[in-house]
């Protein structure tokens, strides 16, 4: 396991670079045709090398399952993504959100019933198993939003070009396909209870040092801001991945190792799309609140202020309006970016957070007998 993840972090090295490239060249829209040969790649090498597996019986799909969930968080996602622009109070916020929590808690009763459900509730019976989830929908919703506003903040605001953003997460992949095997390793020899209580918390120390910085002086200043905050992301995911893997396998039985992974990569996506749309609602709340209380003690006239204010729903990408003086709009541009660079920092404290709360997950629920008794 441990060398899959270091193979799979190493081919991953080309996404931040090519994406770089082709946004900076304008080119973005192809960033979603990538994917595409390499599916058709991959069919064609699992379709000659890959030899199925015999089940025991032929196995129903759990097609109401299957559309309560996805419903259930298409509607959350639109929920708090729509929520910005039109406020938490209105219908179709407040409906999204109810629905699709109805949506969720109706796919609970469907497993619970089916015959043939698509996660089996009963795999929930294992504390590690049930821990080792609990702890992947933590650690993967703080390390997405960090990802992303950290993202955003070195492009928006710190004056790194799309190619440069993605070269500074290389230290995280680099580190990432160097331990993720020795990781394993461990895991395999010693069980994966310690990495997964200090991996997490790691990450979030990582967290917590990227949430520190300011306005830096831009790429020439990365080695003594962005620099260190990475490699602690990176020795911290790389310590936890394979022994994560590791725990979800054997935490149940052999026949259930894939359901029982496909749980687990399900709710890891899962957790990168809530926690995306959730903290960028948070994010627009902190930018706004910043922006309102500098212009409060600011010499703009009123319509100035208004202006300023209507720029918020674009966050670091806001543009100073077009009303506003010349002499003026360095002093706005300035609001923007520490508005901006206040928000990141409240979100990257909160993803590290959540960091933590995964490491005390593994405290709490994985247990080195039960993945023995197991086995």
């Amino acid at each position: 396991i441990g060398t899959w993840s270091a193979v799979t972090t190493m081919v991953s090295i080309g996404g931040p670079l090519l994406g770089g490239i082709l946004g900076d060249h304008g080119l973005w829209r192809f960033i979603f045709f990538i994917n595409v040969p390499i599916g058709l790649a991959a069919l064609f090498i699992l379709s000659r090398h890959v030899e199925e597996t015999a089940v025991e019986q032929k196995q129903a799909i759990d097609y109401a399952g299957a559309v309560s969930l996805a419903a259930g968080l298409a509607l959350v996602t639109f929920g708090f993504l729509r929520a910005p622009e039109v406020g938490f109070g209105h219908w179709q916020s407040v409906g999204a959100l109810i629905i699709g929590t109805a949506c969720i808690i109706g796919f609970v009763f469907i497993e619970k019933t089916a015959l043939q459900p698509m996660m089996p509730l009963e795999l929930f019976r294992s504390a590690t198993f049930a821990g080792v989830n609990l702890l992947t929908l933590f650690l993967y919703a703080g390390l997405n939003a960090g990802m992303l506003f950290m993202s955003l903040n070195l492009v928006q605001v710190q004056g790194y070009s799309q190619l440069e953003s993605g070269l500074t997460f290389l230290p995280f992949t680099v580190i990432m396909v160097f331990l993720s095997r020795f990781a394993g390793g461990f895991a395999d020899t010693h069980g994966p209870r310690l990495p997964l209580i200090f991996g997490p918390l790691i990450v979030g120390v990582g967290l917590l040092t990227l949430s520190l910085i300011g306005k830096t002086d831009g790429p020439a200043a990365y080695w003594h801001t962005f620099f260190p905050g990475m490699v602690l992301l990176g020795t911290g995911m790389a310590i936890t991945v394979a022994p994560l893997t590791t725990a979800v396998m054997t935490s149940v039985k052999a026949r259930y190792s894939g359901t029982a992974s496909g749980t687990n990569n399900a709710i890891s996506r899962v957790s990168g799309v809530l926690a995306n749309a959730i903290f960028g609602s948070l994010a627009l709340l902190f930018f706004t609140n910043s922006l309102t209380g500098r212009l409060q003690e600011s010499r703009f006239s009123q319509p100035e202020k208004v202006a300023i204010s209507a720029q918020a729903v674009n966050l670091g990408n806001a543009k100073v309006p077009v009303q506003i003086p010349r002499h003026k709009q360095l002093e706005a541009k300035q609001y923007f970016d520490n508005s901006f660079i206040n928000s990141y920092q409240n979100i990257m404290a909160l993803a590290a957070g959540l960091c933590f709360t995964g490491s005390l997950v593994s405290i709490a629920f994985i247990r080195r007998r039960e993945l023995d008794r197991v086995d």
